[in-house]
Protein backbone atom coordinates (compact mmCIF):
# COMPACT_ATOMS: atom_id res chain seq x y z
CA UNK A 1 0.00 0.00 0.00
CA UNK A 2 1.59 3.14 -1.11
CA UNK A 3 1.41 6.35 1.09
CA UNK A 4 -1.67 7.80 -1.28
CA UNK A 5 -3.28 4.96 -0.52
CA UNK A 6 -6.13 5.06 2.43
CA UNK A 7 -6.09 3.33 5.63
CA UNK A 8 -8.90 1.59 5.61
CA UNK A 9 -11.96 0.34 2.77
CA UNK A 10 -14.12 2.53 4.27
CA UNK A 11 -11.96 5.57 3.08
CA UNK A 12 -11.39 3.66 -0.09
CA UNK A 13 -15.02 2.81 -1.27
CA UNK A 14 -15.27 6.67 -1.79
CA UNK A 15 -11.92 7.02 -4.14
CA UNK A 16 -13.27 7.20 -7.89
CA UNK A 17 -10.16 4.61 -8.90
CA UNK A 18 -11.39 1.89 -6.22
CA UNK A 19 -11.82 -1.39 -8.82
CA UNK A 20 -8.29 -0.31 -10.67
CA UNK A 21 -6.76 -0.92 -6.56
CA UNK A 22 -6.40 -3.66 -4.59
CA UNK A 23 -9.08 -2.60 -2.11
CA UNK A 24 -11.81 -5.07 -3.80
CA UNK A 25 -9.71 -7.91 -3.70
CA UNK A 26 -9.00 -7.20 0.04
CA UNK A 27 -12.82 -6.88 0.52
CA UNK A 28 -13.44 -10.52 -0.97
CA UNK A 29 -10.81 -12.05 0.96
CA UNK A 30 -12.05 -10.64 4.17
CA UNK A 31 -15.83 -11.62 3.09
CA UNK A 32 -14.61 -15.66 2.19
CA UNK A 33 -12.18 -15.68 5.44
CA UNK A 34 -15.30 -14.83 7.29
CA UNK A 35 -17.42 -17.87 6.21
CA UNK A 36 -15.69 -20.11 8.16
CA UNK A 37 -15.66 -18.22 11.33
CA UNK A 38 -19.58 -16.97 11.25
CA UNK A 39 -20.51 -20.85 10.04
CA UNK A 40 -19.21 -22.13 13.22
CA UNK A 41 -20.58 -19.73 15.60
CA UNK A 42 -24.12 -19.54 13.42
CA UNK A 43 -23.94 -23.70 13.95
CA UNK A 44 -23.43 -23.17 17.74
CA UNK A 45 -26.30 -20.72 17.76
CA UNK A 46 -28.66 -23.33 15.68
CA UNK A 47 -28.00 -25.66 18.59
CA UNK A 48 -30.06 -23.52 20.86
CA UNK A 49 -31.70 -21.19 18.24
CA UNK A 50 -33.18 -24.35 16.39
CA UNK A 51 -35.60 -25.32 19.74
CA UNK A 52 -36.35 -21.66 20.99
CA UNK A 53 -37.94 -21.44 17.39
CA UNK A 54 -39.92 -24.93 17.98
CA UNK A 55 -41.34 -23.52 21.34
CA UNK A 56 -42.31 -20.38 19.58
CA UNK A 57 -44.15 -22.15 17.35
CA UNK A 58 -45.46 -24.55 19.26
CA UNK A 59 -47.21 -21.28 21.42
CA UNK A 60 -47.90 -19.30 18.33
CA UNK A 61 -49.98 -22.24 17.74
CA UNK A 62 -52.16 -22.89 21.52
CA UNK A 63 -49.63 -26.28 21.46
CA UNK A 64 -48.38 -27.01 25.07
CA UNK A 65 -44.81 -26.77 25.04
CA UNK A 66 -42.49 -30.16 26.16
CA UNK A 67 -40.74 -29.30 29.64
CA UNK A 68 -37.84 -31.42 28.52
CA UNK A 69 -37.58 -28.56 25.39
CA UNK A 70 -38.24 -25.92 28.41
CA UNK A 71 -35.60 -27.67 30.46
CA UNK A 72 -33.47 -27.87 27.20
CA UNK A 73 -33.77 -23.97 26.73
CA UNK A 74 -32.81 -23.49 30.19
CA UNK A 75 -29.83 -25.54 30.63
CA UNK A 76 -28.75 -24.53 26.81
CA UNK A 77 -28.90 -20.44 27.56
CA UNK A 78 -27.52 -21.01 30.98
CA UNK A 79 -24.41 -22.72 29.18
CA UNK A 80 -24.32 -20.24 26.25
CA UNK A 81 -24.31 -16.98 28.58
CA UNK A 82 -21.23 -19.38 31.28
CA UNK A 83 -18.98 -20.19 27.85
CA UNK A 84 -19.53 -16.83 25.94
CA UNK A 85 -17.12 -14.71 27.32
CA UNK A 86 -14.27 -17.41 27.39
CA UNK A 87 -15.16 -18.57 23.34
CA UNK A 88 -15.48 -14.94 22.65
CA UNK A 89 -11.30 -14.97 23.45
CA UNK A 90 -10.08 -16.45 20.23
CA UNK A 91 -12.87 -15.32 17.83
CA UNK A 92 -11.80 -11.81 18.98
CA UNK A 93 -8.03 -12.30 18.52
CA UNK A 94 -9.05 -13.55 15.04
CA UNK A 95 -11.22 -11.03 14.09
CA UNK A 96 -8.66 -8.57 15.45
CA UNK A 97 -6.14 -10.29 13.09
CA UNK A 98 -8.34 -10.14 9.98
CA UNK A 99 -9.42 -6.85 10.83
CA UNK A 100 -5.89 -5.65 9.22
CA UNK A 101 -6.80 -7.48 5.83
CA UNK A 102 -9.56 -4.11 5.37
CA UNK A 103 -8.51 -1.30 8.19
CA UNK A 104 -4.68 -0.31 8.25
CA UNK A 105 -5.06 1.77 11.53
CA UNK A 106 -3.63 0.44 14.77
CA UNK A 107 -6.21 -1.85 16.54
CA UNK A 108 -5.63 -1.60 20.52
CA UNK A 109 -5.70 -5.42 21.50
CA UNK A 110 -7.38 -6.79 24.26
CA UNK A 111 -4.81 -7.08 27.66
CA UNK A 112 -5.52 -10.40 29.61
CA UNK A 113 -6.47 -10.17 32.91
CA UNK A 114 -7.59 -12.81 34.58
CA UNK A 115 -10.31 -15.27 33.96
CA UNK A 116 -12.82 -13.56 36.18
CA UNK A 117 -12.66 -10.22 34.15
CA UNK A 118 -14.20 -11.74 31.45
CA UNK A 119 -17.29 -12.03 33.33
CA UNK A 120 -17.31 -8.38 34.98
CA UNK A 121 -15.22 -6.14 32.06
CA UNK A 122 -17.28 -4.45 29.72
CA UNK A 123 -14.64 -5.16 26.97
CA UNK A 124 -15.38 -8.87 27.41
CA UNK A 125 -18.72 -8.32 27.02
CA UNK A 126 -18.56 -6.58 23.76
CA UNK A 127 -16.66 -9.43 22.17
CA UNK A 128 -19.53 -11.73 23.52
CA UNK A 129 -22.09 -9.34 21.52
CA UNK A 130 -19.38 -8.65 18.12
CA UNK A 131 -19.54 -13.03 18.59
CA UNK A 132 -23.10 -13.11 18.79
CA UNK A 133 -23.23 -10.61 15.97
CA UNK A 134 -20.58 -12.75 13.85
CA UNK A 135 -23.07 -15.90 14.36
CA UNK A 136 -26.39 -14.52 13.46
CA UNK A 137 -26.77 -11.08 11.83
CA UNK A 138 -23.54 -12.07 9.63
CA UNK A 139 -24.50 -15.12 7.86
CA UNK A 140 -27.93 -13.46 6.75
CA UNK A 141 -26.63 -10.63 4.66
CA UNK A 142 -23.92 -13.05 3.07
CA UNK A 143 -27.38 -15.31 2.07
CA UNK A 144 -28.92 -11.98 0.82
CA UNK A 145 -25.66 -11.24 -0.85
CA UNK A 146 -25.14 -14.38 -1.97
CA UNK A 147 -28.32 -14.89 -4.36
CA UNK A 148 -28.12 -11.09 -5.50
CA UNK A 149 -24.00 -12.21 -7.03
CA UNK A 150 -26.31 -15.91 -8.07
CA UNK A 151 -28.34 -13.70 -10.31
CA UNK A 152 -25.69 -11.59 -11.64
CA UNK A 153 -23.65 -14.15 -12.14
CA UNK A 154 -26.96 -16.31 -14.06
CA UNK A 155 -27.64 -13.34 -16.00
CA UNK A 156 -23.87 -13.15 -17.56
CA UNK A 157 -24.23 -17.11 -18.00
CA UNK A 158 -27.43 -17.24 -19.67
CA UNK A 159 -27.14 -17.34 -23.39
CA UNK A 160 -24.64 -20.36 -22.78
CA UNK A 161 -27.27 -21.58 -20.41
CA UNK A 162 -29.95 -21.38 -23.00
CA UNK A 163 -27.75 -23.22 -25.79
CA UNK A 164 -28.16 -26.26 -23.47
CA UNK A 165 -31.64 -26.42 -22.30
CA UNK A 166 -34.89 -26.14 -23.61
CA UNK A 167 -35.78 -22.82 -21.92
CA UNK A 168 -33.93 -20.62 -18.96
CA UNK A 169 -35.99 -18.72 -16.56
CA UNK A 170 -33.93 -15.29 -16.13
CA UNK A 171 -34.87 -13.20 -13.22
CA UNK A 172 -38.97 -12.45 -13.77
CA UNK A 173 -38.90 -14.50 -17.41
CA UNK A 174 -38.18 -16.98 -19.73
CA UNK A 175 -36.16 -17.29 -22.58
CA UNK A 176 -35.36 -20.43 -25.16
CA UNK A 177 -32.47 -18.92 -27.39
CA UNK A 178 -29.19 -17.88 -26.83
CA UNK A 179 -30.41 -14.30 -28.73
CA UNK A 180 -33.10 -14.00 -26.42
CA UNK A 181 -31.07 -13.84 -23.68
CA UNK A 182 -28.04 -11.76 -24.86
CA UNK A 183 -29.47 -8.59 -23.24
CA UNK A 184 -29.83 -10.10 -19.94
CA UNK A 185 -25.89 -11.28 -20.42
CA UNK A 186 -25.61 -7.44 -21.30
CA UNK A 187 -27.23 -6.06 -18.06
CA UNK A 188 -25.27 -8.37 -15.59
CA UNK A 189 -21.85 -6.88 -17.12
CA UNK A 190 -22.84 -4.12 -16.44
CA UNK A 191 -23.90 -5.17 -12.92
CA UNK A 192 -20.73 -6.83 -12.17
CA UNK A 193 -18.78 -3.42 -10.90
CA UNK A 194 -22.10 -2.55 -8.57
CA UNK A 195 -21.48 -6.13 -7.57
CA UNK A 196 -17.63 -5.41 -6.65
CA UNK A 197 -18.89 -2.07 -4.80
CA UNK A 198 -21.71 -4.42 -2.72
CA UNK A 199 -18.77 -6.81 -1.87
CA UNK A 200 -16.97 -3.79 -0.70
CA UNK A 201 -19.65 -2.33 1.54
CA UNK A 202 -20.66 -5.45 2.60
CA UNK A 203 -16.97 -5.77 4.01
CA UNK A 204 -16.75 -2.33 5.08
CA UNK A 205 -19.80 -2.43 7.36
CA UNK A 206 -18.70 -6.03 9.04
CA UNK A 207 -15.11 -3.79 9.52
CA UNK A 208 -16.54 -0.94 11.02
CA UNK A 209 -18.57 -3.10 13.72
CA UNK A 210 -15.28 -5.49 14.36
CA UNK A 211 -13.60 -1.96 15.12
CA UNK A 212 -16.86 -0.30 17.07
CA UNK A 213 -16.60 -3.79 19.52
CA UNK A 214 -13.26 -4.73 19.60
CA UNK A 215 -11.41 -1.71 19.23
CA UNK A 216 -12.13 0.41 22.20
CA UNK A 217 -10.65 0.36 25.52
CA UNK A 218 -12.55 0.78 28.59
CA UNK A 219 -10.27 3.89 29.81
CA UNK A 220 -13.80 5.56 29.89
CA UNK A 221 -13.70 5.39 33.64
CA UNK A 222 -10.29 6.14 33.94
CA UNK A 223 -10.83 9.60 31.87
CA UNK A 224 -13.70 10.66 33.84
CA UNK A 225 -11.32 10.09 36.79
CA UNK A 226 -8.95 12.27 35.34
CA UNK A 227 -10.91 15.00 34.10
CA UNK A 228 -12.79 14.79 37.97
CA UNK A 229 -9.49 15.33 39.67
CA UNK A 230 -8.26 18.43 36.91
CA UNK A 231 -11.32 19.78 38.07
CA UNK A 232 -10.87 19.64 41.78
CA UNK A 233 -7.01 20.59 41.25
CA UNK A 234 -8.28 23.67 39.12
CA UNK A 235 -10.67 24.74 41.76
CA UNK A 236 -8.30 24.11 44.83
CA UNK A 237 -5.40 26.46 42.97
CA UNK A 238 -8.18 29.31 42.67
CA UNK A 239 -8.92 28.52 46.27
CA UNK A 240 -5.19 29.13 47.00
CA UNK A 241 -4.95 31.73 44.75
CA UNK A 242 -7.58 34.03 46.60
CA UNK A 243 -6.01 33.58 49.92
CA UNK A 244 -2.33 34.46 48.61
CA UNK A 245 -4.39 37.41 46.96
CA UNK A 246 -6.23 38.28 50.50
CA UNK A 247 -3.18 37.63 52.43
CA UNK A 248 -1.05 40.29 50.66
CA UNK A 249 -3.44 42.55 49.74
CA UNK A 250 -4.49 42.59 53.47
CA UNK A 251 -1.63 42.13 55.04
CA UNK A 252 1.98 42.95 53.71
CA UNK A 253 0.66 45.62 51.40
CA UNK A 254 -0.23 47.74 54.24
CA UNK A 255 2.59 46.63 56.47
CA UNK A 256 4.61 47.98 53.42
CA UNK A 257 3.07 51.12 52.43
CA UNK A 258 2.96 51.70 56.50
CA UNK A 259 6.78 51.44 56.17
CA UNK A 260 6.83 53.73 52.74
CA UNK A 261 5.56 56.52 54.78
CA UNK A 262 7.82 56.09 57.72
CA UNK A 263 10.69 56.41 55.23
CA UNK A 264 9.21 59.64 53.82
CA UNK A 265 8.84 60.71 57.18
CA UNK A 266 12.26 59.97 57.45
CA UNK A 267 13.73 61.95 55.30
CA UNK A 268 11.75 64.80 56.02
CA UNK A 269 13.51 64.87 59.11
CA UNK A 270 17.15 64.14 57.91
CA UNK A 271 19.10 67.03 57.40
CA UNK A 272 20.14 66.97 53.11
CA UNK A 273 23.27 66.67 54.14
CA UNK A 274 23.50 63.94 56.23
CA UNK A 275 25.36 61.24 55.74
CA UNK A 276 21.95 59.12 56.42
CA UNK A 277 20.01 61.21 53.89
CA UNK A 278 21.37 59.48 50.99
CA UNK A 279 21.20 55.44 52.10
CA UNK A 280 17.52 56.94 53.74
CA UNK A 281 16.76 58.28 50.17
CA UNK A 282 17.52 55.01 48.48
CA UNK A 283 15.41 52.97 50.71
CA UNK A 284 12.90 55.07 49.79
CA UNK A 285 12.51 54.55 46.35
CA UNK A 286 12.99 50.59 47.16
CA UNK A 287 9.87 50.66 48.97
CA UNK A 288 8.12 52.92 46.65
CA UNK A 289 9.01 50.42 44.01
CA UNK A 290 8.26 47.45 46.14
CA UNK A 291 4.76 48.60 46.56
CA UNK A 292 4.09 48.79 42.79
CA UNK A 293 5.53 45.52 42.23
CA UNK A 294 3.38 43.86 44.83
CA UNK A 295 0.14 45.69 43.05
CA UNK A 296 1.22 43.76 39.60
CA UNK A 297 1.59 40.63 41.85
CA UNK A 298 -1.87 41.09 42.87
CA UNK A 299 -2.69 42.35 39.90
CA UNK A 300 -1.36 38.91 38.15
CA UNK A 301 -3.17 36.67 41.22
CA UNK A 302 -6.57 38.48 39.85
CA UNK A 303 -6.98 41.71 38.31
CA UNK A 304 -9.11 44.52 40.87
CA UNK A 305 -10.40 45.42 37.78
CA UNK A 306 -12.24 41.86 37.31
CA UNK A 307 -13.65 41.73 40.82
CA UNK A 308 -14.80 45.22 40.61
CA UNK A 309 -15.86 45.56 36.71
CA UNK A 310 -16.74 42.13 36.16
CA UNK A 311 -15.46 40.31 32.81
CA UNK A 312 -16.86 42.87 30.21
CA UNK A 313 -15.75 46.10 31.64
CA UNK A 314 -12.24 44.23 32.42
CA UNK A 315 -11.46 43.48 29.17
CA UNK A 316 -12.84 47.17 27.68
CA UNK A 317 -10.68 48.31 30.29
CA UNK A 318 -7.40 46.11 28.86
CA UNK A 319 -8.78 47.18 25.10
CA UNK A 320 -8.56 50.87 26.28
CA UNK A 321 -5.00 50.21 28.19
CA UNK A 322 -3.80 48.73 24.02
CA UNK A 323 -1.30 50.14 21.73
CA UNK A 324 -4.13 49.76 18.97
CA UNK A 325 -7.48 50.63 18.64
CA UNK A 326 -9.48 47.64 20.04
CA UNK A 327 -13.31 47.04 19.81
CA UNK A 328 -15.16 45.24 22.32
CA UNK A 329 -18.56 43.48 21.96
CA UNK A 330 -19.64 41.42 24.77
CA UNK A 331 -22.99 39.57 25.13
CA UNK A 332 -22.54 37.77 28.24
CA UNK A 333 -25.90 37.95 29.85
CA UNK A 334 -27.55 38.77 33.07
CA UNK A 335 -26.43 35.26 34.72
CA UNK A 336 -23.12 35.44 36.37
CA UNK A 337 -20.00 33.36 35.30
CA UNK A 338 -18.28 31.43 37.76
CA UNK A 339 -14.89 32.90 38.65
CA UNK A 340 -12.66 30.62 37.68
CA UNK A 341 -14.03 30.95 33.80
CA UNK A 342 -13.30 35.14 34.59
CA UNK A 343 -10.33 34.73 35.11
CA UNK A 344 -9.22 32.40 32.52
CA UNK A 345 -11.05 34.67 30.07
CA UNK A 346 -9.48 37.56 31.18
CA UNK A 347 -6.47 36.71 31.01
CA UNK A 348 -6.87 34.88 27.35
CA UNK A 349 -7.53 38.47 26.39
CA UNK A 350 -4.54 40.00 27.90
CA UNK A 351 -2.14 37.71 26.25
CA UNK A 352 -3.59 37.62 23.14
CA UNK A 353 -3.68 41.22 23.21
CA UNK A 354 0.23 41.33 24.58
CA UNK A 355 0.87 39.03 21.41
CA UNK A 356 -0.81 41.43 19.10
CA UNK A 357 0.94 44.47 20.54
CA UNK A 358 4.40 42.38 20.28
CA UNK A 359 4.05 40.56 17.03
CA UNK A 360 1.27 40.88 14.86
CA UNK A 361 2.31 44.26 13.60
CA UNK A 362 -1.61 45.07 13.58
CA UNK A 363 -3.93 48.11 13.04
CA UNK A 364 -6.75 47.47 14.75
CA UNK A 365 -8.50 44.51 16.56
CA UNK A 366 -11.41 43.26 18.16
CA UNK A 367 -12.35 41.40 21.04
CA UNK A 368 -15.94 39.28 21.46
CA UNK A 369 -17.49 37.53 24.26
CA UNK A 370 -20.49 35.52 23.59
CA UNK A 371 -22.35 33.52 26.09
CA UNK A 372 -23.99 30.93 24.26
CA UNK A 373 -25.82 27.71 26.20
CA UNK A 374 -23.65 26.41 28.76
CA UNK A 375 -20.20 27.82 26.78
CA UNK A 376 -18.38 31.09 27.27
CA UNK A 377 -16.71 31.76 23.71
CA UNK A 378 -13.96 34.44 23.77
CA UNK A 379 -12.88 35.50 19.87
CA UNK A 380 -9.87 37.93 19.79
CA UNK A 381 -9.95 39.33 15.98
CA UNK A 382 -6.65 41.12 14.07
CA UNK A 383 -6.12 42.19 11.03
CA UNK A 384 -1.99 41.64 11.21
CA UNK A 385 0.11 39.76 9.69
CA UNK A 386 -0.67 36.31 10.34
CA UNK A 387 1.64 33.32 10.90
CA UNK A 388 1.42 33.09 14.63
CA UNK A 389 3.31 29.79 16.26
CA UNK A 390 3.21 27.94 19.39
CA UNK A 391 5.83 26.43 18.74
CA UNK A 392 7.85 30.03 18.39
CA UNK A 393 7.10 30.82 21.80
CA UNK A 394 4.62 33.63 21.49
CA UNK A 395 2.42 32.30 24.74
CA UNK A 396 -0.19 30.67 23.48
CA UNK A 397 1.58 27.16 24.48
CA UNK A 398 0.98 28.31 28.11
CA UNK A 399 -2.71 30.13 27.13
CA UNK A 400 -3.66 26.39 25.49
CA UNK A 401 -2.83 24.92 28.53
CA UNK A 402 -4.44 27.61 30.84
CA UNK A 403 -7.41 26.70 28.88
CA UNK A 404 -7.65 23.34 28.67
CA UNK A 405 -6.61 23.28 32.62
CA UNK A 406 -10.23 25.20 32.82
CA UNK A 407 -12.28 22.21 30.48
CA UNK A 408 -11.90 24.22 27.31
CA UNK A 409 -10.19 24.09 24.18
CA UNK A 410 -8.17 27.21 21.87
CA UNK A 411 -8.74 27.45 18.76
CA UNK A 412 -6.33 29.48 16.42
CA UNK A 413 -6.41 30.50 12.93
CA UNK A 414 -3.60 32.53 11.26
CA UNK A 415 -2.84 32.25 8.27
CA UNK A 416 0.67 34.20 6.51
CA UNK A 417 -0.37 37.35 5.29
CA UNK A 418 -2.88 37.29 8.05
CA UNK A 419 -5.68 38.22 9.98
CA UNK A 420 -5.28 36.01 13.26
CA UNK A 421 -8.37 34.63 14.78
CA UNK A 422 -7.95 33.35 18.92
CA UNK A 423 -11.20 31.51 19.58
CA UNK A 424 -11.71 30.15 23.22
CA UNK A 425 -14.46 28.01 24.54
CA UNK A 426 -15.18 27.48 28.09
CA UNK A 427 -17.65 25.92 29.95
CA UNK A 428 -19.78 27.74 32.20
CA UNK A 429 -20.55 25.15 35.05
Amino acid sequence: MTQADPPYLAQALRRPRYLLSWWPWRALAYLLTTVPVAGTLAVGLLVVGAPLLAAGNAVRQGRPVELALVLFLAVGSLVTLALAPVVSIPVAAVERWRLGVVDQRPSPAAPWSGLAARYTSAAAWREVAYAFWLGSVVPIGYWVFALVALLDLTLVASPWLAGEADEVIVVWTTVDTPGEAVPYAILGVLLLPALWYGAGALAAGQAAVARWLLGRRDDGAALREVARSRTRLVDAYEAERRRIERDVHDGAQPRLTSLTLQLGLARLDVPADSPAARPLAIAHDQAKDLMVMLRQIVHGIRPQSLTDLGLAGAVRELAGEATIPVTVHAELGRQPLPEAVETTAYFVVSEALGNVARHARAGRAEVRLTRTGGRLVVEVHDDGRGGADPARGTGLTGLSDRVAAAGGRLLLASPPGGPTLVRVELPCR
